[in-house]
């Protein structure tokens, strides 16, 4: 009877009263409950519910994938198409990497994955020495659409193939690149992207803890950081998306994991100058020559906020985020060390990347890039700027969409063949540096080594 009243469920009595209850009982289960697991219940919910862990966000990444895009999710996940996935599963299972079910989202975004670039039909060749770019976005349509019409006044930019990395499904982020049609373009998505699980690991998990709490007071689960703070979604979907995108690009695609040239990676946030691609492409040509330490080249200096020296000289500096550019040998050092950047306490894939992998570089972990900027990192809305507490996406307002106006400077290749190169010494971060936290759930840890693992016949990675 407590259980009754504490839950609400119906008492009876009398024969015919119990009679009735039960009949009722038996249509919800075998009429209603199946209704629970149908595309329309899950589009319902996708509509309807509010993110998990996003009342406290302060990142572009808490904004919730279901209050955007329900047509195309309804679209989705009523389409035929049924081509396999190029990750199989079970056979995944066989060598013990086991991934975290999938819902019929994650399933489709999947089979999304293996459809062929667009606009074949406008550029049907790729450029023998062309420079792939890849370009990944979480769900800031403002940016994305000042980054889209920079893209399309960029030189050369017809001759390559950009690579659209999604970190969860929206529909006016969807929207943008499907209007490309300056280029070949291609869209992937993150399958196992925290922000299409609604109630389930890689998102929220019911009994998970959040933040700093006391977990046996509270009963719930998890494994703290280094400094006491439980799992948040929107933290550790950064390096999810990062890890997840780099494995799939060099070694899942079929347009890519044969590729033996370079790959230029920008941001949502990123305003490519009309001459970042030529520069680019010159800068991988005399890379071996001019700067045989550098495994890298970046179209900005390190400092964001610079526009560069404006000298008559090159620059090998630390690699910088934006328009970074590398080959799959450099890939393959990185790869290598999967399992200190899967397991170092840090949320940030760049100072991971800084604190476990360059290091084990030894001197050739520099980038040369020239003395004028061929890009420009503009916005204000990110991670660790712009919103106000409990306002998630919406609270960011924006002024700066708008890059500083394009001279002709930046329309035409300012590097020079006969040009020394100037090098920066390089700070990283003091031996013993244990990371800023935000990464210490082993379920995080786990899943980034199975992305390691997937495309490759070796044993399945594990946690030292």
């Amino acid at each position: 009877m407590m259980l009754q009243k504490k839950y609400g469920l119906a008492t009876c009595s009398g024969r015919q009263l119990c009679l009735l209850v039960g009949l009722q009982v038996v249509v919800f289960v075998f009429l209603v409950g199946p209704l629970l697991w149908s595309d329309q219940f899950y589009i319902w919910f996708y509509k309807t519910h509010k993110s998990p862990g996003n009342d406290e966000s302060r990142s572009h990444h808490s904004a919730d994938p279901r209050n955007h895009g329900a047509p195309e999710v309804e679209e989705l996940l009523n389409s035929t198409n049924t081509t396999s996935g190029f990750i199989d599963l079970e056979k995944l299972k066989e060598r013990g990497i086991v991934l975290p079910a999938q819902n019929k989202l994650s399933k489709k975004l999947m089979e999304q994955n293996l459809l062929p670039p667009r606009n074949q039909d406008l550029y049907p060749k790729l450029k023998d020495d062309h420079v792939k770019v890849v370009l990944y976005v979480h769900n800031r349509p403002e940016y994305l659409r000042v980054v889209i019409a920079g893209l399309s006044e960029v030189e050369g930019i017809e001759e390559t193939l950009l690579i659209v990395s999604h970190d969860g499904f929206f529909e006016e982020m969807d929207s943008i690149v499907q209007g490309i049609h300056f280029c070949q373009v291609k869209q992937i998505y993150a399958p196992w992207s925290p922000h299409i699980f609604p109630n389930s690991f890689p998102g929220v998990t019911p009994g998970d803890c959040e933040e700093k709490v006391d977990a046996v007071k509270l009963g719930c689960s998890g494994n703290p950081d280094q400094y006491g703070n439980y799992r948040a979604v929107r933290i550790v979907s950064l390096k999810h998306h990062w890890w997840w995108m780099m494995n799939t690009v060099w070694d899942g695609l079929a347009e890519t994991k044969d590729f033996d040239g370079h790959i230029m990676f920008i941001e949502e946030d990123h305003y490519l100058l009309p001459n970042a691609y030529r520069t680019i492409q010159y800068l991988t040509k005399i890379k071996g020559e001019k700067c045989p330490y550098c495994v890298a080249a970046n179209i900005a200096p390190l400092d964001v906020k610079s526009r560069g020296e404006q000298f008559n000289h090159m620059v090998a500096e630390k690699v910088g985020n934006v328009g970074y550019t590398f080959n799959r040998s450099v890939w393959q050092r990185i790869h290598d060390q999967a399992t200190p950047f899967c397991t170092f306490d840090e949320y940030n894939w760049d100072i991971t990347m800084w604190a476990t992998i360059y290091p084990t570089f030894g001197g050739a972990m520099f980038t040369l890039r020239g003395p004028r900027t061929s890009a420009i990192h503009f916005g204000k809305c990110g991670l660790h700027a712009g919103y106000q507490k409990g306002s998630g996406l919406a609270g960011c307002k924006d002024n700066e969409l708008h890059p500083q106006a394009v001279n002709d400077l930046d329309k035409v290749l300012n590097i020079h063949p006969d040009w020394h190169v100037i090098k920066y010494e390089i700070r990283g971060y003091n031996l013993g540096f244990k990371g800023w936290g935000g990464w210490g759930d082993k379920r995080d840890h786990q899943l980034c080594l199975q992305f390691s693992s997937m495309y490759h016949n070796k044993p399945p990675l594990e946690e030292a």
